[in-house]
């Protein structure tokens, strides 16, 4: 029987960010759109599967054999969401030359919390050993994603990749772009969220990227909108705390003037501050 929730009202305005989006269906539709057009001119390879689960599967656009890697992970709380929304992030990266994967995972409550950042780790050693026959560089995966996806990317950077295998070195994940991630699973317990994502002790305890360590050497671009609520300018601003004491580096940034959503479409706009921080962080010099 699933566990009771108290909800506390001042973390579920905090973290409830759909409900703070009236028009979020409008919001969805135009990604979709836009990701739809993308995927028909790009030619990209679909579907490509990394494990056996009916989720376990992911897109790549590829822009030039041997350029770095961009994997982008999709949030929705892990219990919603779709790659396929997500195909138009890709455009302005395939545009500068970055090959893009766009990856799916199964959602709770099918799965768990923990679940899915076993198979985001099974779909980067996939990538890892399997991505040359489509062109990409084993050595040039970098990682991105935004809300839960964000949590995703930091557990990757949080990594230790040689004990999941022999081949696997210990920087399979070069850096990660954590975009308005949830790095204390805690507060999410007291909101509504929990009721799909079935968060418990284990996985806070487990999963609570601010209380792991960062893997040697990782490199993070911790990113909040500057109209998000405080409670995720805080989990950013502790998040860089913890892991630049670690010996993490780590860099905030805030995103001027745009609210849980429309990071997103920052990230997917060549003209932004964002995008150029991006792609700074894939050729560090």
């Amino acid at each position: 029987m699933t566990e009771p929730i108290d909800i506390d009202d001042k973390l579920e305005s905090e973290y409830n960010a759909r409900a703070a989006r009236p028009d979020y269906d409008r919001v969805l539709g135009d990604w979709n759109r836009r990701s739809e057009a993308f995927r028909s001119a790009s030619g990209g390879f679909l579907d490509a599967a990394y494990g056996p689960g009916d989720r376990h599967r992911l897109d790549l656009f590829i822009a030039s054999e041997g350029a770095p890697t961009l994997v982008y992970l999709h949030g929705g709380y892990w219990q919603r969401g779709d790659k396929s929304i997500y195909s138009f992030v890709a455009a302005p990266f395939v545009a500068e030359g970055v090959n893009v994967v766009v990856m799916n995972y199964t959602l709770c409550p099918e799965t768990t919390v923990p679940g899915i950042t076993e198979e985001i780790r099974q779909g980067l050693i996939w990538l890892y050993r399997n991505g040359g026959e489509y062109g990409l560089a084993a050595d040039q995966v970098h990682l991105t994603g935004h809300s839960a996806g964000g949590h995703l990317t930091a557990m990757m950077l949080a990594t230790t990749w040689e004990e999941l295998g022999a081949d696997l070195p210990p920087d399979l994940v070069k850096s990660g772009i954590p975009i308005s991630g949830l790095y204390d699973l805690a507060p999410l317990r007291r909101t509504s969220i929990n009721r799909g994502a079935g968060i418990d002790a284990n996985a806070v305890r487990h999963c609570s990227p601010r209380d792991l360590r960062p893997s040697p050497g990782a490199r993070a671009l911790a990113v909040v909108g500057g109209a998000e609520t405080q409670a995720f300018h805080d989990q950013a601003a502790d998040l860089a705390a913890r892991w630049s004491a670690a010996g993490a580096r780590v860099e905030q940034y805030v995103e001027p003037g745009v609210d849980h959503f429309d990071v997103v479409n920052r990230l997917a706009d060549p003209d932004s501050e964002l995008f150029r921080k991006a792609m700074a962080s894939l050729n560090p010099q």
